[in-house]
């Protein structure tokens, strides 16, 4: 990182600020509208990852855009292509779980004292009568630590807004607190003029306690989502190789960094290494696993003259490949720009109410003095016009408005988790109220993610299980994955009792074949013959033709000179990915196949589990396109993925659900995440997410009636603050207790059309072509 002065080059170019100080929606809002201020500046701030990116002309200093931000009370620092930016990006993880530290200390002291707080507020409040000497100090004693360390942040926001003539929802948090803390302070110290008798009023120290903790467990979360949204990008850069053998001149090997890395290099990947770079296979054979990359479940055969891409892995064979493309300009490089570009754009969500608190706030501190002001002239009662004044603020303490969301949340959250979902931040739950169509993976997402013996047919006169012990006893010395689908069916079938294989001999490309009692078993690709006479009979023919149809891999087995046997070898496909694909169905989703893999295989998949239309051949980029053609037309589209090629169009999508048994990177780059190993839970994720939106929006409403019908009560004296103290506690007990709601299962509108409305009606097969 670094803040110098920099211009722009002859074009207008895109530059990332990295901002702190933002603690809600509102921040970013006002951070965006500085740099926006003048109109020779585009700029999108992401609250999630701290970033503002702005594109810029020539004539713009990056340091101008810099003080724009620091004026509007925040902090900024230009984000460049630093050589040393891993060693950044872990200062800036370090520091994230440094926040996250304090914070989860300070929530877990407001979560210790929140219940003696609230059980001797209603205690002395209600019975004057158990009050004993020197109650009041230990009330002090319990609450100070809540109010003044564990409420620390919201006061620090709202002074810092203050300095800059701002308010915020911090803002209306804090005088909330300290209203409500201060009346009950003024309670026990002045108005009780005796231990047990006289004059006293309520003691509501619990619900400045109540509010700290819900608060502090809401900012926590949005601490958690930020840094899991941060980790995908480091997970995306984790996927490529540290090092290279790069061959020299000499023809000799060095090993270097990637970064050291540049087009036209030679270098040497082995099999188990992943290619440091995109480039053209010069040299050697090798089965290569693409399924990181584009979600192929097949390894691809390569050979001189093949391209291969950077972060896939060699799985058989050594090869020496030729750098085209390195570092940023390879396809795991664009991989991790389309998410950074996604995460930002998606981050343009925000509260509602933080974008009220702008003028709520200033209204009811002028309402407050005006009330003063007006029951002093005209009343002249100075206890009367202070009481009515108080009463404004407390009754207009915004405690079931900052509840609302996080309190929602929270009980969202436990409620996920015992039926295997995560929310990873409010955007979800916006989302969910508007999908209309569904993306679905293939490989790892419908499927199992790895190859399985599906079918065997034998020619006449050969046993089933003979012919699998002889197939699993060669393939049982390969690592390939097709072999280890061959070797474990015949384990499971036949037991481990497999006959020896002498003169073992690996085939790239084509199988593998060894000596078994005197017969030489091959078993390998159909369309092969490895210096062998024989072809597959008719029958095993029509068989192999037919399995190809249905996108599976074919091999046969030849027993020296005659074929045997042939096999079909495919990802399995999910047991719960049919019923999955009904339930979305029923909640009104239109369901589309979306996948790096064939059209037959796609075909195939799309036929098994009910979905009509599909996506096939399909890279990352290009099914970031495809969410963007469908975003264009006008729907609102969930992903659902669970691989390293789906992170950008997970982060692209407007929701996008990771299903927890892949890749950490595509957990990160999701929005809701599903750990059960049962892709129904897909349906529930969505319903969930809607019932939660639904039950924020009414304690949003609530809270705002509530403040909008007792405030001109306050103003007239109607209410004085003990009464004005016990509405706010029943305000914020009402927010709780609505969103306790979301603990039963679904009474909801989506449950009931889950349970009542048939499945949709399929649409027209698209064209699997690529986008």
């Amino acid at each position: 990182m670094r803040t110098e002065h920099a211009t722009c080059a002859a074009e207008a170019v895109e530059v990332t600020l990295a901002v702190g100080g933002m603690n809600c929606g509102a921040c970013a809002a006002r951070v965006e509208r500085s740099l926006n201020r003048r109109g020779d500046v585009v700029a999108r701030v992401n609250y999630a990852t701290e970033r503002a990116t702005a594109t810029i002309p020539p004539n713009v200093p990056v340091k101008r855009l810099i003080d724009e931000i620091t004026s509007a009370g925040y902090t900024a620092e230009l984000v460049g292509e630093d050589p040393h930016r891993e060693a950044a990006e872990s200062a800036e993880s370090g520091e994230l779980a440094g926040r996250m530290r304090s914070l989860r200390n300070r929530l877990l002291v407001a979560a210790a004292l929140f219940m003696p707080l609230c059980d001797y507020s209603i205690e002395f409040s209600n019975h004057p009568a158990q009050r004993f000497a020197g109650w009041q100090w230990l009330m002090v004693a319990l609450a100070a630590p809540v109010v003044a360390w564990a409420g620390w942040p919201f006061y620090q926001s709202a002074l810092r807004n203050a300095r800059h003539r701002t308010t915020t929802m911090d803002t209306l948090v804090s005088l909330g607190i300290l209203a409500a803390t201060g009346w009950s302070l003024y309670s026990m110290f002045a108005l009780d003029t005796g231990l047990a008798h006289g004059a006293s009023g309520g003691v509501y120290l619990d619900v400045p306690g109540g509010v700290i903790m819900f608060l502090l467990a809401g900012r926590y979360f949005e601490l958690w989502s930020r840094q899991r949204s941060g980790n995908a990008l480091h997970g995306l850069a984790a996927v490529g190789a540290r090092e290279v053998a790069v061959i020299d001149a000499d023809g000799r090997e060095h090993r270097r960094p990637v970064a050291e890395l540049a087009v036209g290099d030679r270098f040497v990947v082995r099999p188990g290494e992943t290619v440091a770079s995109d480039g053209e296979v010069v040299l050697g054979r090798s089965s290569v696993d693409e399924s990181v990359m584009t979600g192929e479940s097949r390894p691809v055969e390569t050979g001189p003259g093949d391209a291969v891409l950077g972060g896939t892995v060699a799985l058989t064979g050594r090869i020496v490949v030729q750098a085209t493309r390195v570092g940023r300009e390879t396809q795991l490089g664009h991989m991790r720009r389309l998410v950074e570009h996604a995460q930002s754009e998606k981050a343009a969500v925000q509260r509602l109410a933080d974008r009220i608190s702008a003028v709520f706030v200033p209204a009811v501190l002028v309402i407050a003095l005006l009330t003063l002001g007006v029951r002093l002239l005209t009343a002249g009662a100075t206890s009367a016009a202070f009481s009515a004044a108080i009463s404004v603020l407390i009754i207009a303490c915004p405690c079931a408005l900052g509840l609302a969301t996080p309190a929602a949340l929270f009980v969202a959250s436990l409620t996920g988790a015992n039926r295997g979902i995560f929310f990873k931040g409010y955007r979800a739950l916006e989302a969910s109220r508007h999908i209309d169509t569904v993306l679905l993976d293939k490989t790892g997402t419908l499927t199992e993610g790895e190859m399985t013996l599906i079918d065997i047919e034998v020619a006449d006169g050969h046993d089933e299980d003979e012919v699998l012990r002889w197939a699993g006893a060669v393939e049982r010395a390969s690592e390939h994955p097709v072999a280890r689908a061959v070797a474990a069916a015949a384990v499971e079938r036949v037991g481990h009792d497999l006959p020896e294989v002498d003169a073992f001999t690996a085939l790239p490309g084509i199988g593998a074949r060894g000596q078994i009692q005197g017969h030489e078993i091959f078993i390998g690709r159909a369309d092969v013959d490895p210096g062998r006479p024989g072809a597959p009979a008719n029958k095993l023919a029509a068989r192999c033709a037919a399995w190809e149809a249905l996108g599976r891999t074919v091999v046969v087995v030849r027993r020296d000179e005659q074929v045997i046997a042939a096999l079909a070898v495919a990802d399995a496909i999910r047991a719960s990915a049919a019923p999955a694909v009904r339930e979305l169905q029923a909640l009104g989703l239109r369901c589309v196949l979306l996948t790096g893999d064939n059209v037959a295989t796609a075909h195939a998949v799309a036929e098994a589990v009910g979905v009509r239309e599909i996506v096939a051949g399909a890279l990352p980029t290009e099914k970031v396109a495809v969410i963007r053609r469908l975003q264009e037309a006008g729907r609102c589209v969930a992903m659902v993925g669970d691989g390293v090629n789906d992170a950008p169009a997970l982060a692209s999508a407007d929701l996008g659900l990771a299903v927890g048994s892949g890749t950490d990177i595509a957990i990160n780059a999701a929005d809701l995440i599903i750990v059960r190993d049962d892709l129904r839970v897909a349906a529930t994720a969505i319903a969930l997410a809607r019932r939660t939106l639904n039950t924020i929006r009414g304690n949003l409403a609530w809270a705002f009636i509530y403040n909008l019908a007792a405030i001109p009560l306050a103003t007239l004296g109607l209410l004085n603050p003990l009464i004005a103290g016990a509405a706010m506690a029943l305000s914020s007990t009402f927010v709780v207790l609505n969103s306790s709601r979301l603990l039963r299962p679904g009474a909801s509108r989506e449950h009931r059309e889950r349970r009542g409305l048939r499945a949709a009606t399929r649409a027209p097969v698209l064209a699997p072509d690529k986008p």
